[in-house]
């Protein structure tokens, strides 16, 4: 479904002044503050105004506070915001709060059970605008509260289908607020009339929520014929936007990546969308990979199961989302969007055409997942794209020439990460690679790792300054001792006003944790 766009009420706070090229390109967030999961629209997760935090002292970082998770909710994803003295952060117990970014005193909390019914995740990161602060949980909901009290302005299920979540980060531009969506549905089993989910992007209106247009990523699913046990079989179906969109403020586009086909054929799966932001309207799309439908059961062994994934014999059931979120930038006299996919691969295609400029493969894919390649974010400081693989055997951290894809440096996640701290008490559960998305700033690249270090980078070399283990026991400001973990995925490090917060908790290593997982802040 589209609609027509109305006129946008007001501009969004996160564009500053054009400049030619980099990071700042019309894009630049406000320089101390961290609003929005990419930093600015551009998808930088570059702190461009970071000035307390150096090279040079990076070494001398400790842990100011940490706040603690309910154990039995999971693992923490929702990535915080940073606005002046408060940071605004979500939870896997169905609460968004803020806190004072100093010293982690509780503001307001907001209870997600308020609204709707059952119980929900907060597993995107907020963007804050307009005084408000926007995000989603695991039941299609999409929020908006105020910035000041945390009272609820409004919220829209924008995704009513069973499943559907969003772990797309809203972003806020010219009056709207701009989100995916996508599903679990393709996770079901044989039983299921797999499947009718269709993956869209939606654009709100901020002061209402009320839908200015919708992208669906595939047509309307219908039945094709019944699955090997005669349940109903429809298609296509999927592609979901499981990552958070970005814009180009000096053309108005917003590209996004989706993710694969759960069944039938057809639609932009495994696709670079880019939509007129103002009406949503196609300027073009890219299929990266051509054949891919992947649901749970392709991953069985069982030869029951494998029957309700047709394509499994033929390779093609292969789970290569491009779940990592874009960025934009200036290059070789260019405007060029890059992302990163599962596969491993880092693609840059010309913003304006979607014409492919350069692909380079970082990592190995692994089979029927993708697990190793480049799962939610990278990083532009305006002079190198910064890449990390996942579980890429091991994980890899690159510093890339944005103009043609020349690895200026790498670093391997350190060997002896699983052999030393909290992570060598599990050697048969620790793995070497990196959940989260890349973040910069002036000389420094910011990254965590399955093996439970959170690591500070020289953006120059590569070479490792400073580290943190957090499998470990950590006092929380909210009561009692947390334990830190994996670092987690669905977001990264943010780096604002001279402190450092990151989450710990991945759910695909499971380090035992009692006492509840936590969010860190680090700070001189």
């Amino acid at each position: 479904m589209r609609r027509a766009a109305a006129l946008a009420a007001a501009a969004c706070l996160l564009v500053s002044a054009a400049v030619a090229s980099g990071p700042a390109a019309s894009g630049q967030a406000p320089a101390d503050d961290w609003p929005t999961w990419t930093k600015d629209l551009v998808g930088s997760r570059y702190a461009a105004g970071e000035t307390q935090i150096t090279p040079e002292n990076v070494n001398g970082l400790k842990l100011k506070w940490a706040w603690r998770y309910p154990s039995q909710t999971g693992a923490p994803h929702s990535q915080p915001a940073v606005i002046g003295d408060t940071v605004y952060f979500g939870g896997s117990d169905g609460k968004y709060r803020a806190a004072d970014a100093k010293t982690g005193k509780l503001k307001w909390e907001f209870d997600l059970s308020s609204v709707g019914s059952g119980f929900t995740q907060v597993r995107d990161g907020a963007s804050v605008s307009d005084g408000k602060v926007f995000f989603g949980d695991t039941r299609g909901y999409l929020y908006a509260v105020d910035q000041a009290s945390g009272k609820l302005a409004w919220a829209e299920q924008i995704e009513p289908f069973p499943s559907a979540t969003l772990t797309s980060s809203p972003i806020v531009y010219e009056g709207r607020v701009y989100v995916g969506v996508s599903s679990g549905e393709n996770m079901q089993g044989q039983n299921y009339p797999c499947c009718k989910f269709r993956g869209h992007v939606d654009a709100r209106d901020i002061k209402t929520g009320k839908l200015d247009w919708r992208y669906y990523t595939v047509p309307e699913p219908q039945q094709d014929g019944t699955w090997p046990n005669g349940v109903p079989r429809y298609g296509p179906s999927g592609a979901g936007v499981w990552s958070s969109p970005v814009i180009d403020p000096t053309t108005k586009t917003l590209y996004v990546g989706t993710g694969q086909n759960y069944s039938g054929s057809g639609g932009h799966y495994d696709s670079v969308l880019a939509l007129n932001a103002a009406t949503g309207e196609e300027r073009w799309t890219r299929k990266m990979t051509d054949v891919d439908t992947w649901r749970r059961l392709c991953t069985s062994k069982s030869p029951e199961d494998q029957k309700f994934c047709p394509n499994l014999g033929d390779g093609t059931a292969l789970d290569y989302d491009l779940g990592a979120t874009p960025n934009v930038f200036t290059a070789g006299g260019r405007r060029l969007v890059g992302v990163g996919q599962k596969l491993g691969v880092y693609h840059v295609l010309d913003a304006a055409t979607g014409e492919i400029v350069w692909q380079r493969q970082f990592s190995k894919p692994m089979p029927g997942g993708g697990l190793s390649g480049i799962q939610w974010g990278t990083s532009y400081d305006g002079k190198n794209l910064y890449i990390a693989t996942y579980m890429g055997n091991p994980g890899t951290l690159y510093a890339v020439d944005p103009a043609t894809g020349h690895v200026n440096w790498e670093t391997a996640n350190p060997a002896d990460g699983c052999t030393t701290g909290g992570a060598a008490k599990y050697p048969n559960v620790c793995r070497l690679g990196h959940p989260p998305a890349v973040t910069t700033s002036p000389g420094i690249v910011w990254e965590g790792s399955l093996d439970g270090k959170f690591r500070a980078y020289s953006s120059e070399t590569g070479k490792v300054l400073w580290a943190f283990d957090t499998i470990t026991d950590i006092p929380a400001v909210n009561g009692g001792t947390g334990q830190g973990s994996a670092l987690a995925g669905g977001g990264g490090a943010v780096v604002a006003n001279g402190m450092v917060y990151v989450l710990t908790g991945d759910t695909f290593v499971n380090y035992p944790n009692t006492k509840g997982q936590v969010m860190l802040a680090f700070g001189h």
